[in-house]
C-alpha cells in the first residue's frame, strides 16, 4: 500500500498556487505542464512598460503640436479690449507703422523741398524781370549791350523817383527783401541745404523788416540830421557813437520783442531773451558798424542812407537770426528736457498713490 501510494504520487503533478502578480501574467498550458517561471512576469512588465513609454511619448508631441497651433492661433487673435495680445504682431505693426512714417516724412521732405525751390526761383525771376523790363518799350532797338549798359542806370533814376513820390514805401520794400534774404542765408550758414528752409521763420524775418526798419530807419535818420545839425567833422564820430549805442540797441531790442511775439512765446521767454542777448549783440555791432558808419554819415546822403545801410545789412541780419533763433531753440529743448525728466517723477508719484 505505500508502494502504491509512492508511485502515484511520482505520477501525479504536483499542485502549485499561482500568486497572482502585479500585471496578468500568462499561463501557457501544455501538454507538459511545469511550473511556474517568475521571469515570464518580468518579461511582461517590461513589455507592457515599454508600449506605455511609446505611447506617452506619441501622447506628448501630439500635445505639443496643439500647444502650437493654440500659440499660432492666439498671435492672430485679439483680447477682449481690442489691443493686440502678442507682441510679435505687435513689432510686426509698430514696424510697418514706422515705415509709413518713414515715407510720410519722405513725401513731406520733397514736397517741402519743391514749395521752397518755387518760392525761390519765382521770387528770383520776379526781381530779375523788374530789373531787366525797365526800359522794355526800348528793347525793341537795343543791343544786348545796350540793355546791360543802360539797365543799371535806369533803375537807379527808378529808384530816386520812387523815393521822392514814396520814400517810406520804397524803403519798406528794400528791408523786407535784404531781412527775407540775411533770414535765408543765416539757415544756409547754419548748414540747412539751399532749398529746405524754414519759410515761416524767413516770412518773420521779412515781416519784421518790411514793417519796422524800413519805416523806422526813414525817420532815424532823419531825426539824427535834426539832433546833429553840424556840418564838422567830429560830428560824423558823434553820429556813429549815437548810432551804435542808442539806435543800435533800441533797434536790437524791438527785433527781438517783435520775432518773440510772432513765434507766439511768452513775454517771459521773451525778456529772458532779451536780456542774455542784448549786450553780446550789441559788442557785436561794435565789430562792423562804426566803419560802415563812417561812409553812412560821411559820404552818403541822407535819402539814400538806409540803401547803403541794407546792403551791409545782409550780413548784420545773418548775426541776428542766427542769435535769435538759437536763443528759440535752446529754450525749447530745455524746456522739453525738463518735460521728459518730470514725467517719470510724475509717474512713480502716482504709483506711489
Amino acid at each position: 500500500m505505500a508502494a502504491i501510494n509512492s508511485f502515484v504520487a511520482q505520477r501525479l503533478l504536483p499542485y502549485t498556487k499561482i500568486e497572482k502578480p502585479h500585471l496578468i501574467s500568462v499561463v501557457h498550458f501544455t501538454k507538459s505542464s511545469r511550473k511556474f517561471d517568475p521571469s515570464d512576469n518580468l518579461i511582461l512588465s517590461t513589455v507592457r512598460r515599454r508600449r506605455w513609454g511609446v505611447r506617452s511619448v506619441r501622447e506628448d508631441q501630439e500635445l505639443v503640436g496643439l500647444e502650437e497651433n493654440r500659440s499660432e492661433d492666439e498671435e492672430h487673435s485679439l483680447s477682449l479690449d481690442g489691443s493686440e495680445k502678442i507682441e510679435a504682431y505687435s513689432s510686426s505693426s509698430s514696424s510697418s507703422f514706422s515705415e509709413d512714417n518713414g515715407a510720410d516724412e519722405v513725401l513731406k521732405g520733397f514736397s517741402g523741398r519743391a514749395v521752397n525751390a518755387t518760392i525761390v526761383l519765382g521770387f528770383g525771376t520776379l526781381l530779375v524781370t523788374k530789373l531787366l523790363t525797365i526800359d522794355h518799350e526800348l528793347w525793341h532797338g537795343w543791343t544786348l549791350y545796350e540793355v546791360l549798359r543802360y539797365a543799371p542806370e535806369h533803375n537807379w533814376i527808378a529808384y530816386e523817383e520812387a523815393l521822392k513820390t514814396n520814400p517810406v514805401l520804397a524803403k519798406m520794400m528794400i528791408s523786407g527783401i535784404v531781412y527775407f534774404l540775411g533770414d535765408w542765408i543765416a539757415q544756409c550758414y547754419e548748414g540747412k541745404p539751399l532749398f529746405e528752409f524754414d519759410r515761416a521763420r524767413m516770412f518773420r524775418s521779412g515781416l519784421v523788416g518790411f514793417s519796422l526798419h524800413g519805416s523806422l530807419s526813414h525817420y532815424y535818420y532823419q531825426f539824427c540830421e535834426i539832433l546833429f545839425p553840424f556840418k564838422d567833422w567830429w560830428v560824423v564820430l558823434v553820429k556813429v557813437a549815437f548810432d551804435q549805442t542808442v539806435w543800435s540797441g533800441v533797434w536790437n531790442s524791438i527785433y527781438y520783442v517783435v520775432l518773440g511775439i510772432l513765434r507766439s512765446e511768452s513775454m517771459t521767454d521773451i525778456y529772458g531773451e532779451l536780456k542774455s542777448t542784448f549786450w553780446p549783440m550789441l559788442t557785436a555791432g561794435w565789430k562792423l558798424w562804426p566803419f560802415a558808419h563812417l561812409i553812412t554819415y560821411g559820404v552818403v546822403p541822407v535819402e539814400q542812407r538806409l540803401l547803403w545801410v541794407d546792403s551791409v545789412e545782409l550780413i548784420w541780419v545773418t548775426i541776428l537770426s542766427t542769435y535769435s533763433n538759437e536763443k528759440s531753440e535752446e529754450r525749447i529743448s530745455d524746456a522739453s528736457t525738463g518735460e521728459n525728466e518730470a514725467s517719470p517723477s510724475s509717474q512713480s508719484d502716482k504709483d506711489q498713490t
